[in-house]
């Protein structure tokens, strides 16, 4: 287990069951502090964890009055963070599906790059559904075109190591990016305010339901959310902000930001 006072690890949770509790105490094992974020859950999943609190000093949980998005709960516990003197966190989901022995990984990575945005590049499992897997090749196919090439290997997989000011510098005062559309937004807006990608490949679970997986994922209105995204970033980007991205990239690249040495999904 590391102990940091600069990083630590942010787990938003809404309704995820007693799987949240084995995540908590599997994370704890592998970096200290944790900081769990409850989006107004109604399952009482959080009573366990509450329960550890006694006995497991570098825990903390702040419990949101209603459910508003992952984004939402981020960016509560990037705020409360920030208050505790923390300049990184590694965000990662609640449900199991995360890889907690990367943890050390991405946090090193991250310790050595401090400006960088340090994003998962995910390596699927055998069982992932192919919708899935090939379904993403769209999301990353627009945010190279909206970050003006590659440089975000996967921009929906949400393991990685935001640098907190940056993060809550570019959607703290958006109404977007609360939801599932928090992964893609925080990564092409940090892109354009000049925050490194760095992709480091990680392992993804996949739990069916049947397995005991949890998705809140709401097709219509999560897809709905995604569009309006794609299309808020593309207008914005051909209407105002190609000029400075063009910039932004080729000062990124002039600045050693390894993006060409990187392995990135096509």
């Amino acid at each position: 287990m590391t102990a940091s006072s600069t990083h630590l690890v942010i787990l938003p949770s809404y309704n995820t069951g007693p799987r949240l509790s084995e995540v908590v105490t599997e994370v704890l094992r592998h970096w200290q502090p944790v900081l769990v974020v409850v989006d107004g859950s109604t399952d009482d999943s959080e009573q366990p964890v509450l329960a550890l609190l006694k006995i497991e000093p570098q825990l903390s949980v702040l419990v949101l009055p209603r459910n508003s998005g992952k984004g939402a709960a981020v960016l509560a516990g990037t705020r409360a963070a920030i208050e505790r003197g923390f300049t990184h966190a590694l965000v990662m989901d609640a449900d199991g599906q995360h890889p907690e022995g990367s943890i050390g990984e991405f946090m090193a990575v991250s310790q050595r790059q401090l400006e960088a945005l340090v994003l998962g590049r995910p390596i699927f499992p055998a069982n992932i559904p192919a919708e899935r897997r090939h379904g993403r090749k769209l999301s990353v196919g627009l945010v190279h075109f909206e970050v003006l090439g590659a440089g975000i290997a996967d921009p929906l997989f949400g393991f990685r190591v935001y640098p907190l000011a940056p993060l809550l510098a570019v959607l703290g005062p958006r109404r977007g990016g609360r939801r599932y559309d928090f992964d893609t937004e925080a990564a092409v807006r940090m892109f354009w305010a000049g925050v490194p990608p760095l992709n480091v490949a990680a392992p993804v679970r996949y739990f069916s339901r049947a397995d005991g997986g949890v998705s809140h994922f709401h097709y219509l209105r999560d897809n709905a959310t995604l569009v309006w995204m794609h299309t808020r970033l593309i207008t914005e980007l051909l209407l105002l902000r190609w000029p400075a991205v063009l910039r932004q990239r080729r000062r990124l690249q002039a600045a050693g930001s390894r993006l060409s040495a990187l392995n990135y999904s096509t």
